[in-house]
């Protein structure tokens, strides 16, 4: 749409233009077509909201067909038709019918958004119903029949919240989202061993206690998923950003700023009650029995720096209200710029307080010894040992927790605090859950039941320690200035040494015709990247090689559309080869990749995979043949090829990623079968 009322408004056009403009609007009036299909299934399994959906689908088939018929060509040989022209003189009708479909598209994309958010509060209530049933149970046998379709509710409620965590746009919902689907996520397992140890010891107070405490976490992480999906927060919660040292000091520092260049934006009073604030909060550094001398010695220096450069800042401010002289705009200036540089030095220093304890506490207890310990107590049913090292864990929970607080005052962005508070509440929790299962085993000492429950609580925590050193390379990246890298690609690589004598060409100039061809080669690819953008936001691993290779690929290729437009990074011949050897490289990378990931798939799954693999390195490989040879001369009758060759790649890109990830939630679901129906035979022997 946006190529259609961006095109230039010459009188004349070739017939090679006016071909592309209707091939332009057949496309639009295709998706749109498409997108009307999806939302009228929608509309007939949604009775209640059907009558609204099918309206605005209509309406956007309509916005759709008016399109294409104001861009048909066919008309033009026709005198009665000689209104359709319209598009070529002044535009009116496309944006008239565009402004429509926008509008009918919003229409349709909210109503399905509330269809969604339906499916998952019934799928959540599903879950709340089966749990209740899962509470009360006494026998295994109901056990293992409830416990199955509790599994089967449970993956369809993973895929409606990964499906919607995925469309969040807003970061901190996505990482609050995060949390609670990780909390599910492991307390499934945990659910299942509790609830048999429960039932092969049922006078066991211990197990009892740990069972309840799953399903309390699991019910709290239920109700935060239906409180991210509605937008709706319970009691008049408050936002967590108010905790945070660093965004106190960021907001203080954009309020300094403020009263510089309008030295009426607020009171001194506010400025003084702001600081104190956040000067309070460091007090959960100086307090810790976990902080160093030198570290509590410094920050309280710092703290009093700050005061007093506050108060002088507010003199000279009180001084600027009455005397407006360059010489008190400069003395102003200082001051700010000192009681700016006083907030970093003390941002710096709570960092480094933070970072040095939550690293050496990892590392001390990076061998779990004590978690080692309590299994070792609890085979040999040695209760005065399990009293001892209960004690020392419970040592261990309390300065993970405190180091997780003391992290989300310097995390830096509230996403990180989301995961630090995650981080916070997991470790109090399993803490108490672990404590309780290794009772349980000490009482049991011969119970495989009980000891397979206490290994699977104490995997959990194994696991947060490791997401744990994760999260302390996220905060350290933030705080460095490098926030964004891990997905980070620079379009353009620099080329080497043994280059650096080479010419780097300028491009000849195409005529109107080549340039038409090349634009209209570019639009079918920054079509494709879009496809491949879609494909890669499904995955809800990012970090997964598949991924990441693909998405460099994307980006890649957006910048090769931009360079069919004239725009982007892609100026010279040598840049257009770099690029596009870089380009068949993170190809080959990305077959690598998907060849590792089928060999975890069956034989049927597998071959299907290797026969599109098959089809992508012969372009990977021709695409690097091709730019090895001189593009000196005719530049411009090879770039068709190189956007043709790019084009079929990204194709196979686009049904890669949609193969792969389809694969991936298959082996998902029958590995969680496989384990549902093991744990069924094991409950029965």
């Amino acid at each position: 749409i946006t190529t259609l009322i961006n095109h230039k408004d010459n009188t004349k056009k070739s017939d090679k233009t006016l071909q592309a403009i209707q091939r332009v609007g057949q496309a639009v009036n295709l998706a749109v077509g498409r997108f009307v299909k999806v939302g009228e299934a929608i509309a007939n399994e949604n009775w209640d909201l059907k009558e609204e959906i099918s309206i605005a689908c209509i309406e956007a088939k309509q916005a759709g067909e008016t399109i294409a018929a104001l861009t048909d060509v066919t008309t033009l040989n026709h005198p009665e038709s000689e209104g359709q022209i319209m598009i070529f003189t002044d535009k009116t009708g496309v944006i008239k019918a565009a402004r429509l479909l926008l509008s009918s598209v919003t229409k349709v994309l909210l109503l399905a958004d509330r269809v969604v958010i339906k499916q998952i509060i019934a799928s959540r209530n599903k879950v709340l119903a089966t749990m209740e049933r899962l509470e009360k149970v006494n026998s295994f046998q109901e056990f293992v029949q409830i416990f199955s379709q509790f599994g089967n509710e449970m993956v369809e409620f993973a895929h409606l919240t990964g499906d919607r965590q995925n469309d969040l746009k807003d970061e901190k919902k996505k990482a609050k989202m995060a949390a609670a689907r990780a909390v599910l996520e492991k307390c499934t397992m945990m659910l299942l061993t509790a609830s048999k140890t429960c039932l092969r010891h049922p006078n066991c107070e211990s197990a009892h206690k740990n069972k309840e405490g799953v399903f309390d976490r699991m019910k709290v992480a239920l109700d935060k998923v239906i409180e991210i999906v509605t937008d709706c927060k319970p009691n008049g919660e408050s936002d967590i950003s108010s905790i945070s040292i660093f965004t106190g000091i960021k907001e203080f520092k954009m309020n300094i700023e403020a009263v510089r260049e309008n030295p009426y934006f607020q009171s001194k009073e506010n400025l003084s009650a702001t600081l104190e604030v956040i000067l309070e909060r460091t007090e959960d550094f100086t307090d810790s029995a976990y902080t160093s001398h030198e570290h509590r010695e410094r920050i309280l220096e710092l703290s009093t720096q700050a005061r007093m450069e506050l108060q002088q800042f507010i003199s000279v401010w009180i001084q600027a209200q009455s005397i407006k002289t360059k010489s008190i705009a400069e003395e102003l200036e200082l001051t700010v710029l000192k009681i700016s540089h006083s907030l970093n030095e003390l941002k710096k220093e709570l960092h480094s307080t933070a970072m040095q304890l939550a690293a050496d506490l990892l590392k001390y207890h990076a061998d779990h010894v004590v978690l080692k310990a309590l299994k070792l107590t609890g085979v040999e049913g040695n209760l005065e040992a399990l009293a001892e090292y209960a004690c020392k864990l419970s040592e261990q929970k309390e300065q993970l927790v405190e180091t997780c607080r003391l992290l989300r005052h310097v995390s830096g962005t509230e996403p990180l605090e989301i995961t630090c508070i995650h981080a916070e509440e997991t470790f109090q929790v399993t803490g108490q859950q672990i404590i309780s299962a290794a009772e349980t085993l000490t009482l049991h000492p011969s119970s495989k039941i009980a000891k397979e429950n206490l290994d699977v609580f104490c995997e959990a925590w194994e696991s947060q320690i490791s997401d744990m050193s994760t999260l302390l390379r996220e905060i350290n990246d933030v705080f460095e200035g490098r926030r964004g890298e891990k997905y980070g690609y620079l379009s353009l690589p620099k080329p080497a040494k043994n280059n650096a004598n080479l010419k780097s060409l300028k491009l000849d100039k195409p005529d109107s015709e080549e340039q038409a061809k090349i634009a209209k080669l570019g639009l079918k690819l920054g079509l494709l990247t879009s496809d491949a953008d879609c494909e890669i936001e499904k995955w809800e691993d990012q970090d997964n090689e598949i991924v990441q290779y693909g998405r460099n690929m994307s980006r890649m290729a957006y910048s090769l559309y931009l360079f069919t437009r004239g725009e982007g990074p892609l100026k010279t011949s040598q840049d257009l080869i770099h690029h596009l050897e870089v380009f068949a490289a993170e190809g080959l990378k990305l077959t690598s990749s998907v060849q590792a990931f089928s060999k975890q798939l069956k034989d049927d799954d597998k071959l299907m995979l290797l026969l599109e693999i098959n089809k992508l390195i012969p372009l990977c490989h021709q695409l690097q043949t091709v730019t090895k040879a001189s593009l000196q001369n005719k530049m411009f009758l090879k770039v068709d090829k190189y956007i043709t060759k790019t084009r079929s790649m990204m194709a196979l890109l686009v049904h890669l990623l949609s193969l792969c990830y389809k694969l991936l939630k298959k082996m998902e679901n029958n590995r969680w079968v496989s384990v549902t129906n093991k744990d069924a035979v094991d409950i029965k022997n």
